[in-house]
């Protein structure tokens, strides 16, 4: 009977409702309740053990779901974004809570958590999600010892992650063959067409491309800014803006003629299309809702003839509705599939921005602030390429020194 007591109460932290923390404690009550009715019947000369026992199990297991509240609602959504929130709450429900949940908090110790992490390990999870993993444990023994005070040390200080193989991720360089492959597929007449040359013409980052609205332009200075991103919240499907990744990342950078001629000839398009579709356009506004503790700037669509529009975003298919990160899946898959470039995706685009500016002797203090990076060694590392050109490059300046 205890077990089967404990395994109900265990099933309710589980699947414990962040936002419904009042009908879980009831859930519990009821459970507690229906297991003294149970023991009430049953054999009176120890009734009042297992009702003092049972009563401390519905204390403990309250406290351990108003902890596990407080810890969400104070600590992590105040800290986290939308998605990271989403990452950490699916890390608890499937990795933790089944492989911890059972112990009492002072019971666990450093080497339950290695071994724990090791497990992870040999189940051949990656090193991304182990660290993420590490990081919530982290984070909750540190809150548990230092705000609430429930235990005197953090157990997960000395967790220690397990060696990989260096895997150094090579970057997709999208070649002059392929970018025009590219875009005779998605030429001028599909709704790639804009996103594409954006990414390769202004090195942007896919949910800042999505998130250019036509504020951002400035037709007679000949720049873009990068103020914000758009997103989307899984845990509440839906869109929004949110800001860029780093503050670095907020930006405004000149344009040159290509993309710019680009842009004005689509300002003009979106302009005869709303005249065409009339009041059955798509048009966005945006609704701030307080979630996870901070406003977001959420997107709703609806028809002009419900009114202005808040916003007017720079990549919309020909009715006037967004286009998304979400729909360029569609785009990659066909590059990938039709195309035979399988290594390709948006970040390829502002990759080989990068790499066409260093391969051509610009400033690479230029670089770094047109991509929005926060350091040069950022730019340097991950993003230029080293290319046969640039290799050649390096014979011919060597040859040179010598034979002077």
């Amino acid at each position: 009977m205890v077990i089967a007591l404990r395994a109900e109460l265990q099933n309710i932290l589980y699947s414990l409702k962040y936002e419904k923390l009042d009908k879980s404690i009831d859930e519990i009550k009821e459970i507690t309740s229906k297991y003294l009715s149970i023991v009430g019947s049953g054999n009176q000369s120890i009734l009042s053990t297992l009702t003092k026992f049972i009563g401390e199990i519905e204390y403990l297991f309250i406290n351990a779901a108003k902890i596990e509240y407080n810890y969400y609602v104070k600590y992590v959504k105040v800290n986290c974004s939308l998605n990271t929130v989403a990452d950490y709450r699916g890390i608890i429900k499937n990795h933790i809570k089944p492989k911890l949940g059972s112990y009492k908090l002072k019971s666990v110790s450093p080497s339950i958590l290695q071994e724990f992490i090791n497990d992870i390990y040999s189940h051949g999870y990656s090193k991304n999600m182990i660290i993420n993993i590490k990081t919530v444990l982290s984070g909750a023994f540190a809150y548990a010892a230092d705000v609430c005070k429930f235990i005197q040390d953090t157990p997960a200080a000395t967790i220690k992650l397990p060696k990989f193989a260096k895997e150094k991720k090579e970057r997709s360089v999208v070649t002059p063959e392929q970018f025009k492959q590219i875009i005779e597929k998605f030429n001028e007449d599909t709704n790639f067409y804009l996103p594409i040359m954006l990414g390769y013409h202004c090195g942007l980052r896919i949910g800042e491309c999505f998130g250019l609205t036509w504020d951002c332009i400035d037709f007679e200075n000949r720049t873009l800014t990068v103020d914000k991103s758009l997103n989307y919240d899984r845990l509440g499907k839906r869109w929004y803006y949110g800001s860029p990744k780093t503050k670095t990342s907020n930006r405004t950078i000149f344009l040159g003629n290509t993309i710019l001629s680009l842009l004005k000839k689509e300002r003009k398009k979106q302009k005869e299309n709303r005249l065409r579709y009339g009041e059955f356009y798509t048009v966005q506004h945006i609704k701030e809702i307080q979630s996870n503790g901070r406003k977001h700037k959420y997107i709703e669509e609806n028809f002009l003839c419900d009114g202005t529009s808040d916003v007017e975003p720079v990549c919309v298919k020909e009715n006037g509705s967004i286009l998304t990160s979400g729909s360029f899946r569609y785009c990659a898959r066909v590059i990938h599939y039709e195309l035979g470039n399988h290594s390709f995706d948006y970040h390829s685009l502002r990759h080989t921005h990068a790499t066409i500016l260093i391969e051509n002797g610009a400033n690479i203090k230029d670089v770094q602030e047109r991509l929005g990076h926060s350091n040069i060694e950022t730019t340097m590392n991950t993003y230029v390429h080293n290319t046969d050109s640039m290799k050649k490059e390096s014979v011919y300046i060597f040859e040179k020194a010598i034979n002077q």
